[in-house]
């Protein structure tokens, strides 16, 4: 079970995420039925750590084991969606490949989300969520930066 909760004052989320970045490009997943680009992750579930969730998302959603490089980002998302607050915690982890058989349009491990390779360059062009992604990608710091952002 994914940690968060529901209430009359909103959901709260607690989220791991890979940046998952190969000659230049990004690897970003997009539902068919939403207009915008994230990255691999998912929830963090109830006594699993989020480095031990980024690497089991990371498994589900590419079929591909990846070891983590290093935390980058933790972002705080506070947000609507369709008039319901939702506040969420994302751990970002840049990743190492171990193996990567990954090719444009594949599908994840939901039958309408497919994976994309988007170079960094053209990122900023794209629908992304979180936004800060279209940016931060481009020269990844050296320490964990703290993020929060209101979307």
């Amino acid at each position: 079970m994914d940690v968060g909760y529901s209430n009359t004052k909103g959901n709260f989320s607690l989220r791991a995420a890979a940046l998952i970045i190969h000659d230049n490009d990004l690897l970003l997943a997009q539902n068919d039925q939403y207009d915008c680009y994230y990255t691999v992750g998912g929830g963090i579930q109830q006594n699993e750590t989020s480095e031990n969730a980024v690497i089991r998302e990371c498994y589900e959603e590419t079929g591909c084991h990846f070891e983590i490089d290093r935390l980058v980002f933790v972002q705080e998302r506070l947000y609507k969606v369709e008039g319901i607050d939702h506040h969420e915690i994302v751990f970002f982890y840049l990743m190492k490949k171990r193996s990567l058989a990954l090719y444009n349009g594949i599908n994840t491990d939901q039958k309408k989300e497919h994976l994309h390779w988007i170079p960094i360059d053209e990122l900023g062009n794209l629908n992304i969520v979180p936004a800060f992604i279209r940016t931060a990608v481009k020269n990844l710091p050296k320490e964990v930066i703290h993020i929060i952002s209101h979307e």
